[in-house]
């Protein structure tokens, strides 16, 4: 039983590495840009829940309801006047600048809120854990994988159910046509970063909530998110939701053996999987 509960916690922390790896691959499912500041984008998304909390007095679930609309908005505005000017042929531009953006992210977190760590309180559901059978579960860690699936279904739903999921792969599989049929390609990436914030959202939610952070832990996210797409397959969002629990499986098996295998069992887990599948598991386009 004791291999099991550590599986079973393995497939829930998968969960929340799903939710900081999907709207980087929706990002890159749409429009093949590769975000180097997502991580920071995170943490600066959990900072502002904490401000909400700090000066409403709110609950951070609430708090996060409030903080979407308004990182929608942050994204749409940088898609749509910074990042708009980099896409091209050549990959090097994004990198080079989405790179300067988890710099600037970090330091004006510094300025803004020190190094000390901090954390969203929920209170007793910090605590609260469910009997599933023989198992114990976490009440929080729970809720994380159940955000995670129902994020990937509604993204999934978004994009073959509606005329803006048409939109997202006519312009993913050709801009320049897409256009000639009244497709404006810089208001759609803007639109889909503007989702990916949203999403960040989520993700940032459960961060701040399940463990502490600080100005500087960005680029650690970002190399989950970037582990769970690829073992998944670039743009597959099913595929990400796969990665991030084998990631989050081989973590929890690592930390059971030795607890400062954790860590390292997740990374050599990843290089496992791209022996045998290079491409990921799942290799497509957007899904």
């Amino acid at each position: 039983m004791i291999w099991a509960d550590t599986i079973v916690q393995g497939v829930l922390l998968g969960g929340l590495y799903a939710l900081f790896a999907a709207g980087l691959s929706l990002v890159f499912g749409i429009m093949r840009l590769v975000n180097l500041a997502h991580g920071d984008l995170i943490v600066m998304a959990a900072y502002l829940i904490l401000v909400l909390v700090t000066l409403l007095g709110i609950d951070p679930f609430l708090a996060a309801l409030i903080s979407a609309p308004v990182l929608f908005g942050i994204g749409w505005l940088l898609q749509m006047h910074v990042l708009n000017r980099t896409l091209g042929p050549d990959i090097l531009p994004p990198l080079l600048v989405t790179f300067g953006l988890s710099i600037v992210i970090q330091n004006a977190l510094l300025e803004g809120f020190s190094a000390d760590s901090q954390r969203l309180s929920v209170g007793a559901l910090e605590t609260a854990s469910l009997a599933l059978g023989p198992l114990n579960v976490g009440v929080m860690p729970l809720l994380t994988f159940l955000s995670a699936v129902l994020v990937i279904v509604g993204l999934n739903r978004l994009f073959y159910s509606t005329s803006l999921g048409r939109a997202f792969r006519a312009t993913s599989d050709d801009a320049v046509t897409a256009s000639l049929m009244g497709i404006r390609p810089q208001n759609i990436f803007a639109t889909a970063t503007g989702i990916a914030m949203v999403v960040v959202t989520i993700a940032a939610l459960y961060l701040g909530t399940r463990a502490n952070f600080d100005p500087t832990i960005g680029p650690a996210r970002l190399i989950y998110a970037f582990e769970a797409v690829i073992i998944g397959g670039l743009g597959s969002l099913w595929g990400t939701l796969a990665g991030g629990i084998i990631i989050g499986v081989a973590q929890t098996l690592g930390a059971a053996i030795n607890p400062e295998w954790q860590i390292l069992a997740g990374h050599v887990a990843f290089v496992i999987v791209l022996l045998f599948r290079p491409r990921g598991l799942f290799p497509r386009a957007v899904d």
